[in-house]
């Protein structure tokens, strides 16, 4: 895999020094420091899928979690809820993986997340060119597949599946298929 290096800066660059609060998500959209408490839905959503995909790649890549990626604008710091890592992927003089080395994002809505997840995320990831960026809807209990990004930042193709069905990843020649049935539905926790 060929190494890009950025030329812009990075957005997380503006935390350098700076001590976050624990237990919260911290992304930069547009400029904005943006910062929520991870919900209980998103944990557990996490916790179901994330041992299913690392088993599954068997060492073909990696899995993150909330990590710092670096994306080729200076306004715009994501550390997605799940993100894949391409076999070969190297990180940056910075020690993060950038966008490029990504081969699927994973993200968990929230009440709080949903215009990110459901409009601002799937253009960046689309004009980035994240071949599978999926949308995990606690609420509506359905996972929305996007799939064939374009550079005008939308994805061409678009699958619903309903939690209780197989969530396929298509990644660079193999697939990964996460089991939805323990992904919890709002109302299920109490």
């Amino acid at each position: 895999m060929a190494v890009m290096v950025m030329d812009a800066p990075s957005a997380w660059d503006v935390l350098d020094g700076v001590n976050l609060p624990r237990g919260y998500r911290v992304e930069i959209t547009e400029g904005k420091i943006i910062m929520t408490p991870q919900g209980e839905y998103q944990w557990k959503v996490i916790l179901e899928a994330a041992p299913q995909i690392k088993q599954q790649l068997a060492a073909r890549g990696d899995i993150l979690s909330d990590v710092m990626i670096d994306f080729p604008s200076s306004q715009y710091g994501y550390a997605p809820d799940l993100a894949v890592i391409a076999p070969g992927a190297e990180r940056n003089s910075r020690g993060r993986f950038e966008w490029h080395s990504l081969e699927a994002v994973l993200e968990v809505v929230s009440k709080s997340s949903r215009d990110n997840d459901f409009a601002k995320k799937v253009r960046l990831y689309a004009e980035c060119g994240i071949p599978v960026y999926v949308v995990i809807d606690p609420e509506a209990g359905i996972c929305t597949v996007h799939r064939r990004p374009t550079r005008t930042g939308a994805y061409e193709d678009e699958t619903e599946v309903p939690f209780g069905a197989d969530l396929v990843l298509p990644l660079a020649g193999r697939e990964i298929t996460v089991k939805t049935e323990g992904f919890p539905k709002a109302g299920d926790l109490g």
